[in-house]
Formats: structure tokens, C-alpha cells, sequence
């Protein structure tokens, strides 16, 4: 089986301050999001070579063809694996603002206003009981987006969601510069959002 590699960050560790900071960037992405691509490769270790030589998003999107033995590391890891990709993409030095294009009209069609999908965003987020993410996904039964807040490292794929915009609130992703602030780290977070992303991939799911 090939094995799941770290993925490079597309910008430096210090791109995105004062927002989050260089050592926060370092430790998730070196030991957190390397961490959940080791334990994925182990995971996957232990299944058939038919499941192995699926990609993580085919395996991610059916958890049922998974052994049981397997199937919550597999969740567990393939999730963090594949929420963090996403997530380093989220964001961007001098991003923010509101997005234009197929985004807002999604947006404004499902929420009424960006203000209001902002609003909604990050109350529900801020207040998420222990560790998880908050995600605007693309649903595709409806054609609509929508937000949905998701336990630990699950990925909205296991419930036939595309996700597109990501807020990792896991105390890692913030603790060092906003200790127990989390609504503080998402006001931060909207500022480095990479909207032309989140464009992009709402193109690709339709």
C-alpha cells in the first residue's frame, strides 16, 4: 500500500500572525497533523489490500466496508488526516473578508445573509462541548450549503457532506496565544480565511 504522507504547508509557519502564531502552526502541523498520518498508515496496515488501495476519501465517505476492529481509528485518523488538509487551504495572510461569487450566493440562499452565516458560524462553534470543528458543507441531496458542527476529528464526509470551510477548535489549534478565549480565536480566524478556496471546492462538489 502507498503510504499517506505530511502534507506541506502552503505558506510559511509565521504567514498567517498576528492571527495564529508561528509556534501554534509548527506544533499542529508537525506533531498533531503528522501524528493522525502515522496512525492512519497503521490503520490501514491492518486492513485488505482492497481497502488499502482506496483513497481516504472513498474510505471516509463509506466507513461500513472497514473492518469493526479498525473502523474508529480509521474515522479518527483518516478524519484528522484529511480535516487538517483541508484546514492549512482554509486559510491565508491577508484573507478574510466576505466572499464573492458562487460562495455568497450560496451562502445568502441558505442563511439569509453572510452577516447571518457568520453569526451562526461562530456562536455554534465557540460554545461546541469538548473538542471537534465547526464546517460549512456542501450537501448535495439539496444542493445547498449548510453548517454542521462535528465531534472530534469525524469527518462530514461519513454523513454525505462536503466540507469546505473548516474551524479547528481543538485547544491545540489555539491554546498558546488565546489559552481558553475560543470565541477570541475565532474573530482571529475569520481574518485569514481563504475564501478563493472555499470557492473552488464548492465548484468542484457541484
Amino acid at each position: 500500500m502507498g503510504k499517506y504522507t505530511l502534507p506541506k504547508l502552503p505558506y510559511a509557519y509565521d504567514a498567517l500572525e498576528p492571527h495564529i502564531d508561528a509556534r501554534t502552526m509548527e506544533i499542529h502541523h508537525t506533531k498533531h497533523h503528522q501524528a493522525y498520518t502515522d496512525k492512519l498508515n497503521a490503520a490501514l496496515e491492518k486492513c485488505s489490500p482492497e481497502i488499502q488501495n482506496k483513497d481516504i476519501l472513498d474510505i471516509l465517505s463509506d466507513l461500513s466496508q472497514v473492518p469493526d476492529d479498525v473502523r474508529g481509528a480509521i474515522n479518527f485518523n483518516g478524519g484528522g488526516f484529511d480535516n487538517h488538509r483541508l484546514f492549512w487551504n482554509n486559510m491565508k495572510a491577508n484573507g478574510g473578508g466576505e466572499p464573492g461569487g458562487a460562495v455568497a450566493d450560496a451562502i445568502n440562499t441558505s442563511f439569509g445573509s453572510f452577516a447571518d452565516f457568520k453569526e451562526k458560524f461562530s456562536s455554534t462553534t465557540a460554545v461546541f462541548q469538548g473538542s471537534g470543528w465547526g464546517w460549512l458543507v456542501y450537501n448535495s441531496s439539496s444542493g445547498k450549503v449548510e453548517y454542521k458542527s462535528m465531534p472530534n476529528q469525524t469527518s462530514p464526509r461519513t454523513e454525505g457532506l462536503i466540507p469546505l470551510l473548516g474551524c479547528d477548535v481543538w485547544e491545540h489549534a489555539y491554546y498558546l496565544k488565546y489559552q481558553n478565549k475560543r470565541p477570541d480565536y475565532i474573530t482571529a480566524w475569520w481574518h485569514i480565511v481563504n475564501w478563493d478556496e472555499v470557492d473552488s471546492r464548492l465548484s468542484k462538489a457541484k
